[in-house]
């Protein structure tokens, strides 16, 4: 009986969580063909967390994944820009600038979010790019999960849970070997949410 509580409990607190919202796309072969960005930099892996600046608790989960091209696996979120195409999720063209949009879109005076990068093996960001493409579309409030899920079967990862929690999953990814993190902040106010379509720098994205 206590298990089955802790269960229920469980799906409450994730039902809760604001940040993960659902709409399953799939962009056109000619878009994602068109938008497809390949980094110089080593293959790795980045877990995104959102956090509420007020309560401390974990609001959202997504991962960059860079391997033969830069991916952003945001599952239930509710980013997006036009120019970038999306397949159940999954966001391509994910160029420096894109980048930078996605965290100042999450990141303002009541949510800081943490950047976890850890580099891997081409091998290794294969794998986990083809387990986001192959994903498909995220329930709502069920981002950490899917999070967790496509990270646990990859070798390396074993050690991370299964959960339904950011934070948690944040904290196992952080023990992992080779792990850097930083913690991104922004003093904008929540009405910017959802309308940032340039740069600071005033360039479109």
């Amino acid at each position: 009986m206590g298990r089955l509580i802790r269960a229920v409990f469980g799906l409450v607190i994730a039902l809760a969580l604001a940040a993960c919202g659902a709409e399953p796309k799939w962009a056109p072969q000619e878009q994602v063909d068109a938008a497809r960005f390949v980094s110089q930099e080593p293959p790795s892996i980045t877990l995104y967390t959102v956090v509420n600046t007020r309560t401390g608790s974990g609001a959202h989960s997504a991962i960059l994944v860079n391997a033969s091209e830069r991916v952003i696996f945001d599952p239930a979120g509710t980013w997006y820009h036009p120019k970038l195409p999306e397949r159940n999720d999954v966001h391509f063209g994910m160029t420096d600038k894109a980048v930078a949009f996605y965290l100042d879109y999450h990141t303002r005076i009541t949510y800081n979010t943490i950047e976890q990068k850890i580099y891997v093996s081409p091998e290794t960001a294969e794998l986990v790019l083809e387990r986001v493409k192959a994903y498909g579309a995220v329930p709502k409030a069920m981002c950490t999960q899917a999070t967790s899920s496509v990270l646990r079967g990859v070798p390396g990862f074993e050690s991370l849970p299964q959960t339904f929690y950011p934070k948690k999953l944040s904290e196992a990814f952080g023990r992992l070997p080779g792990v850097t993190t930083r913690v991104i902040t922004d003093d904008d106010a929540d009405d910017n949410h959802g309308v940032l379509l340039v740069q600071r720098d005033g360039t479109p994205l």
